[in-house]
């Protein structure tokens, strides 16, 4: 990971995490409107990463940013920018960032085009943070008594229905379904799909050995099938079945099988080995199913273009701009030589690259990890509290005609 701890860091991040914690309770956010607001305290922007993976995911958000029409409306808060804009102001940041920079001069490069705007929160005021990876998952192209769990690709019978069309308070929403007649239907649940409704239609991509170790991959969206002659192949999200997404560690929280304090991907996976007899019951207790693609290179977001580990977040798109430069403000763990877990702070620019079935509203931000034991341990530990910001570019002068 490229967190560089520091003293002095810690101590900025404890006031600015204090100050966050005398908001009052409010309504959830429901609109991009009200997600960002105006600062109400300075916020110091220390940035602990390499400039080169965020010039790297900065380059990312332009390709995107390119394809939209010039006069697309993106929203922050009280604010509109149209692409046009945006796509100029971090070309002029693209050109101001260098590998080597400190990050003081990270910071007032970014400054000379953006300002700081703050997210709403959630109920609380606050944002939970979380953790994403690119698991490892151990499978066979062809099916064997060992690797028996369907790695399925997307059926063609799923359909997908933007809903913006039908109404703008629908921005962003989509559902997926198949057809009865002429009637759309949910798609088959998770129980359905894992007793059979898909087979015989020659959607394998891959036989899997583990059936945790494939929930946990659809989980994060991507992946690396790593085939048992030692070659890897890539998946990435090709599509849902579009029912809501649960968490099965709230379900063993409530029955009382882990402590919430104890919760983790980790005491999952460790309760999950120990209780076989009870791993399908909950496992579908998840109703969301994730189809898969081969991917030609690393793990993409729901942009459609590739996510750099530590530079890439995941927010709800509804509420926040796509694409768009953010800055966080939160701890990420570090294992330590001697086998110990610390947390460190953990304070950085980073990119609006994606969105996920869990992260709702405007209290919650998943941070991409990448690949390896180091992504793995803070995907599965990241629980906490912070801040989340969103640079806006500045309003600039018109040009003045020389005529």
């Amino acid at each position: 990971m490229l967190s560089r701890p520091a003293r002095r860091l810690s101590l900025v991040l404890s006031l600015l995490l204090c100050a966050s914690c005398a908001r009052v309770q409010r309504p959830a956010v429901t609109r991009p409107q009200d997600a960002l607001v105006e600062l109400s305290d300075s916020v110091k922007l220390v940035d602990d990463g390499e400039t080169a993976g965020l010039r790297v995911a900065l380059a990312e958000s332009l390709v995107w940013l390119r394809t939209r029409p010039a006069d697309h409306r993106f929203v922050y808060g009280p604010r509109e920018v149209t692409a046009a804009q945006l796509v100029a102001a971090l070309e002029r940041l693209s050109a101001r960032l260098t590998d080597g920079m400190s990050s003081l001069e990270v910071s007032e490069a970014v400054m000379e085009d953006f300002e700081l705007l703050e997210s709403a929160g959630g109920e609380d005021g606050q944002v939970l943070f979380t953790g994403y990876y690119e698991p490892t998952v151990e499978a066979s192209l062809t099916r064997t008594e060992e690797y028996a769990v369907p790695v399925l690709g997307l059926p063609d019978d799923i359909i997908e229905v933007p809903l913006e069309p039908f109404a703008e308070r629908f921005a962003s929403e989509r559902v997926f379904g198949r057809l009865e007649g002429k009637k759309l239907v949910p798609y088959w649940t998770r129980a359905e799909i894992r007793a059979g409704r898909l087979a015989q239609r020659k959607l394998e991509l891959a036989w899997a050995k583990d059936p945790v170790a494939l929930f946990f991959m659809e989980v994060q969206g991507s992946g690396t099938l790593r085939l048992a002659d030692g070659t890897e192949r890539r998946v990435g999200y090709a599509a849902s079945n579009g029912r809501p997404y649960r968490s099965i560690g709230s379900l063993l929280i409530q029955e009382g099988a882990i402590p919430k304090e104890q919760m983790s991907m980790q005491a999952l996976r460790g309760w999950l080995a120990a209780n076989p007899s009870q791993r399908e019951r909950v496992l579908d207790y998840n109703e969301s199913y994730v189809f898969f693609r081969f991917l030609q290179g690393a793990a993409v977001g729901s942009l459609g273009r590739e996510v750099t580990p530590g530079r890439s977040i995941a927010t709800d798109a509804r509420l926040f701009p796509k694409g768009g430069l953010a800055f966080i403000l939160t701890d990420h763990p570090v294992r330590m030589a001697d086998g110990s877990v610390q947390w460190r702070p953990l304070s950085r620019f980073v990119f609006n690259q994606d969105t996920g079935g869990a992260i709702r509203g405007a209290g919650r931000v998943d941070v991409f990890w990448g690949r390896g034991p180091a992504a793995e341990l803070a995907a599965g530990m990241m629980k906490q509290k912070g801040r989340l910001f969103f640079l806006v570019p500045r309003v600039r002068a018109p040009v003045a005609s020389s005529r």
